[in-house]
């Protein structure tokens, strides 16, 4: 099969294993060139197959010889046409590499959410691990059945009293169109909460600590995204803002509990903007993100996923580096936010059209990102090859 994009509504429904395969292998080389560091000895990772949890992941791995657990949804491959998930892929490839390099690593590849899946992922680290030091929440999914009353919500992506109106962009034209953001029910707010806020994390951490499998100065951190006032329609005053407030309170509890039990710290994580498999679509949030990667892309100061979590395990949780803010949310993201940096972003914005957009943003960067975590764009890759799907199928995770 030879394997191509295929983009509808701006969702990427085809992936390139070797892509992928390049994708994980870059950032481990990135991880590697830039030398080890202090850090945990045994890291669980809910959400770690790709973003900002498949680069955490590859940082702690590489960097710091952390054995790591990784729970995910994924799809496999079906087929010799079905080329699964991005996510199954960098999972294949990520134990290959860590693997060659003595690593130790397990997957578990289902519903995060359900109490069968926290039990079967508890009752290995204690058989195989003893404890962990490191829990990281870094899920993202659109639904959540709560395995207390069999109920699944849904999640939506919606602003709060008015409706909101901003540009977003169009893959296939590299042009910009207009979205309109409804404003959600009060029913729509609560299942966004049950799926995005700190409901599941604190389960996980509840189910943890019972089984005794949690280490002395043991650290839990959810990563969210604040953003600047350009995106707060969408995130901060919208549905998704409602679920993070939810998420910051249950960090609070969970960090008294950790701090008496374990000497330990619960933490949320601002992380800064970069294209994920949903940011893409949501309105405001890919032009910004592409003027974005220009203004930081000319001060020297942008970072990808995994430039990004190398520097704030290093730095910030294992050094001595660590920026908060005056809600003790760590704040990688202090780059993004920089003065003179939102200063441009905001001139930009105020400017851009179709006419312009591909002259004053990163359009085609932004894009080409977006490309690249599903497999393609990689100039070391032969996308006019032969893949065999059926084969490679044959790679089973470990």
């Amino acid at each position: 099969m030879i394997i191509q994009p295929a983009i509808k509504s701006n969702i990427c429904v085809r992936v390139h294993p070797l892509g992928c395969k390049e994708n994980v292998r870059r950032q481990i080389e990135f991880v590697k060139q830039s030398g080890e560091f202090k850090g945990p000895k045994t890291a669980l990772i809910i959400g770690g197959s790709s973003g900002y949890g498949l680069a955490s992941r590859i940082a702690l791995g590489f960097g710091c010889k952390t054995n790591t657990v990784n729970v995910s949804f994924e799809m496999e491959p079906r087929g010799a046409t079905r080329t699964g998930t991005a996510g199954w892929w960098n999972n294949i490839f990520f134990q290959q590499f860590a693997k060659e390099e003595g690593l130790s690593f397990k997957d578990f590849v289902g519903d995060a959410f359900s109490f069968e899946m926290k039990e079967v992922v508890v009752d290995y680290i204690k058989k195989k691990y003893g404890k962990i030091d490191l829990l990281i929440y870094s899920l993202a999914s659109n639904r959540r059945t709560d395995p207390r009353d069999g109920v699944t919500y849904k999640s939506v992506l919606k602003s709060i009293g008015d409706e909101v109106r901003g540009y977003s962009i169009d893959i296939t034209s590299l042009s910009l169109k207009e979205e309109i953001m409804e404003p959600a029910t009060e029913e729509e707010i609560n299942n966004t909460i049950k799926v995005m806020g700190g409901e599941d994390w604190q389960m996980w951490v509840e189910m943890l600590s019972e089984a005794g499998v949690l280490a002395d100065d043991f650290k839990t951190i959810a990563y969210t995204y604040l953003g600047s006032p350009a995106t707060y329609p969408i995130y901060k005053d919208g549905t998704i803002g409602q679920a993070k407030k939810h998420l910051e309170q249950t960090a609070a509890a969970l960090d008294n509990i950790v701090k008496e039990k374990y000497n330990g710290e619960a933490l949320i994580s601002s992380s800064k903007a970069i294209v994920t498999k949903a940011s893409i679509y949501i309105p405001i949030f890919p032009v910004y993100g592409a003027i974005l990667y220009k203004v930081m892309k000319k001060h020297g100061t942008h970072e990808g996923e995994i430039e990004q979590k190398y520097r704030f395990f290093k730095e910030m949780i294992y050094g001595n580096e660590r920026i908060t803010d005056e809600e003790s949310r760590v704040r990688p993201d202090n780059l993004e936010m920089d003065e003179q940096v939102q200063s441009e972003v905001e001139d930009i914005l105020k400017s851009v059209s179709n006419e312009n957009v591909r002259e004053i943003t990163d359009i085609e960067g932004f894009i080409d990102d977006f490309m690249k975590i599903n497999g393609f764009n990689f100039d070391n890759v032969d996308y006019d090859e032969d893949v065999d799907l059926e084969e490679l199928a044959k790679l089973e995770l470990l």
